[in-house]
């Protein structure tokens, strides 16, 4: 994309997470100050597109479990970023042609690039908002058309919480986004981590670049373990639990390098519990 071809309202002088990310998988949905911050963050981890690569693998095994072994037909993605190979919509309808998605994110370009790409797609939609306001997506007429929250659904939160800073309360955003969903439902988390003494190369890098990132794009934590896993508050969290992204159920079509971003990046799925079942517990299906 050359800045020339922006569409209207999009400051291309400012660098965009979802572009920023967009950068590092390949894509051409980028401009100048996102290859900037992009390059910079290679600096410091050179293996960042690995991880970016596993975080869309993460997203694919998750997406077709849920849709496959899980029999969930309604996906809320929210913090979806920009269209590339393997959208959420394109492995949920593959299990099933009338399985609903809403895409939710605040860059407009995603809105832009999304509605060309689902122009004739009914069963799925891409709403412009902010998690900072979740009232203001769960109440959204789009989402609202296509989504019944009286059943289950999987709500998708791929490399968003990490861009919520701490006195912007990403705990208690998760919490009320989770209080919406019917028993049965799931949420699917992938975050920055911060692996502390465990692994000091790996903590020495997650600091680096969320200094980094603060300092460009205002944005980034690696969280501890046990803050992400908060993020799940009771529901039953499935095996194998929080854990590096290329190690979540994986399969013979994954492709990952354990360089020093493997460990600071991590994922894991959980399930509302049904009202007569005792929450906590880390379950399997």
């Amino acid at each position: 994309m050359s800045e020339e071809r922006a569409p209207e309202g999009i400051e291309v002088g400012k660098p965009s997470i979802a572009r920023v990310y967009d950068f590092m998988l390949g894509g051409k949905d980028n401009f100048a100050s996102d290859r900037k911050v992009a390059e910079m963050a290679l600096q410091i981890a050179p293996d960042a597109p690995e991880a970016a690569r596993a975080n869309r693998e993460f997203l694919r095994r998750v997406v077709h479990h849920l849709a496959a072994e899980a029999g969930i037909r309604q996906f809320v993605d929210i913090g979806s970023g920009l269209p590339t190979q393997g959208n959420v919509h394109e492995i949920a309808q593959e299990v099933d042609p009338e399985a609903r998605v809403v895409y939710v994110d605040n860059d407009p370009i995603v809105l832009v690039h999304g509605r060309a790409l689902l122009a004739k797609n009914d069963t799925t939609t891409v709403v412009q908002a902010d998690i900072r306001r979740p009232q203001e997506i769960v109440d959204h007429p789009d989402l609202r058309r296509l989504v019944d929250f009286s059943q289950p659904v999987a709500l998708l939160l791929f490399s968003i919480l990490h861009h919520l800073n701490d006195d912007e309360d990403p705990e208690g955003i998760a919490a009320g986004l989770r209080d919406v969903l019917a028993p049965g439902s799931y949420v699917a988390v992938s975050h920055f981590h911060n692996p502390g003494a465990a692994r000091p190369e790996a903590a020495e890098q997650a600091a680096s670049a969320e200094k980094l990132f603060n300092e460009n794009l205002g944005t980034g934590r690696w969280r501890t373990r046990e803050e992400i896993l908060a993020y799940f508050g009771t529901f039953e969290v499935l095996e194998p639990g929080l854990v590096p992204l290329a190690e979540w159920r994986p399969d013979s079509d994954d492709h990952a390098e354990r360089g020093i971003t493997y460990y600071t990046y991590v994922g894991g799925v959980a399930r509302k519990p049904e009202s007569a079942e005792a929450p906590g517990a880390m379950v399997a299906f």
